[in-house]
């Protein structure tokens, strides 16, 4: 792809005599009617005027408090999706299928929802599989388009947004639905990549990539909160350190990996014996339904399945399943059972049922990136983050699987940020993130 500048965004100068504000920023979101998005929306409506507390909130603890995080108000939402609907009636499924978000709730995000319809934009379903094809509106299904034209359009998408809004930065958030793996292998160099963006046949980047890549090529930082590739090849995570910005993923961890992350631990220091761990899942929102094809639905299991043999030190038997029951709307229930050994070689059992609200659990985490990302661009750092690893089941950049040693890893992080601001001295941590 020919090198162009990174996406200029506006300031706005105060009038004369009026004091200086702080700039806002851009959450793009790929997949902006689906029930994640929709519950963020929902929420950082009602956080920017103060109508709920910031619960499920890690940003809210100390001592993330103590750094200049971009506040709920000074967040601007566009996005991409391939779906027709309105927007407001897609997140009002959140309390007509599910019952987890309340009408009045709803009701009073009405003008945030109409605000952010306007800034959206079609998405692609260049190299998406055809579950996620067969979603798309008819318009978009027949859009004919090579991999670089629809990277070139969704890059413009973003560089308007951020040109129109007067943004200085945007953070791009891949919330769509899980892809199938790539067809084809992704090659380590990305000017080989580069080179393929022409022949569809032969790119091998599927549209979580296409979106990174145009992410990156607009100056935005990325997230990919999906278990789908994103900016996981390492050709994807070199074009981040070439245009220097900031990328963390993949595949939110929000309920019962999150568990295996903080349970696991525990049988590997009692030096307790796990001879297999098993995990059935069942939940009936627009996830679910895509997942319910084996294709899609094997990206989503790998994602699961890998941390138990990097915690434990050794593989034990594992499986897990995933079924769309569509009655639970997006509430999911996920029950495990876990066979382990003890002292003298005796069989015990461990089970455990989990049962949450999907898109309440993780649109307070989608909040809680985005302005951990933006302050990592504001001071400097790009390319993976490490220390981001306790949001995600499969983290970039570092091998840590532990919960509490991943979270200890964010907190090193913040301490050094609030000791750098309030001593007003330079940045500790400003430095190439490595693949």
């Amino acid at each position: 792809m020919p090198s162009r500048p990174p996406g200029r965004t506006h300031t706005k100068q105060p009038a004369p005599g009026q004091p200086a504000t702080r700039q806002r920023i851009g959450l793009w979101i790929i997949g902006a009617k689906g029930g994640v998005a929709t519950t963020a929306m929902t929420g950082l409506a009602a956080l920017g005027r103060g109508a709920i507390q910031p619960i499920g909130l890690v940003t809210s603890l100390d001592p993330f408090t103590q750094l200049d995080l971009v506040s709920f108000d000074e967040i601007v939402v566009g996005g991409h999706d391939i779906r027709a609907g309105r927007l407001a009636e897609e997140a009002r499924r959140m309390w007509v299928e599910s019952r987890a978000i309340s009408p009045e709730l709803l009701d009073s995000s009405a003008d945030y929802f109409a605000s952010v319809e306007s800034r959206l934009r079609p998405g692609t379903v260049v190299a998406a599989g055809e579950k996620i094809h067969e979603l798309a509106d008819a318009s978009i299904a027949a859009r004919v388009e090579t991999p670089r034209a629809a990277v070139a359009r969704i890059r413009t998408d973003i560089e308007a947004f951020a040109a129109a809004e007067r943004l200085r930065h945007v953070v791009v958030v891949n919330l769509a639905s899980t892809e199938p793996p790539p067809e084809l292998p992704i090659p380590i160099e990305f000017k080989t990549v580069e080179s393929l963006l022409d022949d569809p046949k032969k790119c091998p980047l599927p549209a979580s990539s296409l979106y990174a890549l145009a992410a990156f090529e607009a100056g935005a930082s990325y997230i990919n909160f999906t278990p789908s590739t994103g900016a996981t090849p390492a050709a994807m995570q070199q074009a981040a350190i070439d245009r220097r910005v900031p990328h963390a993923g993949c595949d939110g961890k929000t309920g019962e990996t999150l568990l295996k992350s903080v349970l696991a631990p525990m049988f590997a220091a009692r030096n307790l014996d796990v001879m297999s761990w098993v995990g059935h899942n069942i939940f009936g929102n627009m996830d679910g339904k895509v997942l319910d094809d084996p294709r899609n639905k094997a990206t989503k299991v790998r994602s699961k399945d890998h941390l138990l043999a990097s915690i434990l030190g050794y593989p034990p038997q594992t499986h897990v399943s995933i079924e769309y029951i569509k009655s639970l709307g997006d509430w999911k229930t996920a029950w495990d059972h876990v066979h382990f050994r003890g002292f003298l070689g005796t069989p015990m059992t461990f089970q455990f049922i989990w049962q949450g609200c999907d898109s309440i659990l993780a649109a307070p985490l989608v909040i809680d990136l985005v302005r951990l990302v933006e302050l990592s661009q504001r001071k400097g750092e790009y390319g993976a983050i490490p220390w981001l690893a306790c949001f995600f089941k499969s983290p970039l950049a570092v091998a840590e699987q532990d919960f509490s040693k991943q979270f200890a890893l964010l907190e090193t992080w913040a301490a050094q940020q609030a000791r750098a601001e309030h001593a007003g001295g330079p940045h500790e941590a400003g430095q190439i993130v490595s693949r």
